[in-house]
């Protein structure tokens, strides 16, 4: 009897400290993950991102953690900064993204054919949620706990969230994941990198149906 007493002190010594908030980002955001990879609900992918990537979070975020979405990025923030940072991003990256996706043979196998005159709004449509989910609500919700650490930690699902895209392009994610995070924390707003991330998934479809 002593023996099984000593043998359970021994499993559960060890007393866990768990932020709930922490937890609940982690559960709902991964679930809503794998929601979208697994499910089209709507027919329309930008209304199923729009909903599980926008909506969603912020109803955890009303109804949940009862705060208010400007505490995670949902703002202006810093827009002289943030226009500047999305200016000089534009100009860095599209002769880099011009010359990815005219030599990646997969870019031009996977985006050939998404062109269309209605792909900028879809992009948008698609984009201004999934900047918030990720951009938004977990870099800042993480960033609480972990404070800059949030930067990789929202970079991570960012990237698993690319896996059947071009190989390239996901191996690109990790870093492109931190450095939109960088900017969301710099000018403490998820609309930056949201527009330069229009500006590539834009960009890179005209570059490859250019071909």
């Amino acid at each position: 009897m002593n023996t099984m007493k000593r043998f359970f002190a021994f499993l559960f010594d060890r007393k866990l400290d768990i932020d709930c908030d922490i937890a609940t980002l982690t559960i709902v955001s991964t679930t809503l993950l794998i929601l979208d990879a697994y499910h089209n609900f709507s027919g329309y992918k930008e209304i199923d991102r729009t909903i599980l990537y926008l909506i969603a979070p912020l109803l955890v975020i009303w109804l949940v953690f009862r705060e208010s979405p400007s505490a995670y990025g949902f703002q202006l923030g810093d827009w002289k900064a943030g226009l500047t940072i999305t200016l000089g991003a534009i100009l860095l990256l599209t002769p880099i993204l011009w010359m990815t996706a005219r030599a990646d043979p997969q870019m031009k196998i996977y985006y050939q054919g998404w062109y269309n005159p209605m792909l900028p709004l879809a992009a948008v449509l698609e984009l201004f949620g999934w900047e918030f989910f990720f951009r938004g609500w977990l870099l800042f919700g993480y960033a609480r706990k972990f404070g800059d650490h949030a930067l990789w930690l929202q970079a991570v699902p960012f990237a698993l969230a690319h896996i059947s895209k071009p190989e390239l392009e996901t191996l690109s994610t990790i870093f492109g994941g931190f450095l939109f995070g960088w900017v969301a924390l710099r000018t403490k707003s998820f609309l930056y990198p949201f527009l330069i991330h229009v500006f590539v998934f834009t960009f890179v479809v005209f570059a490859v149906a250019g071909g």
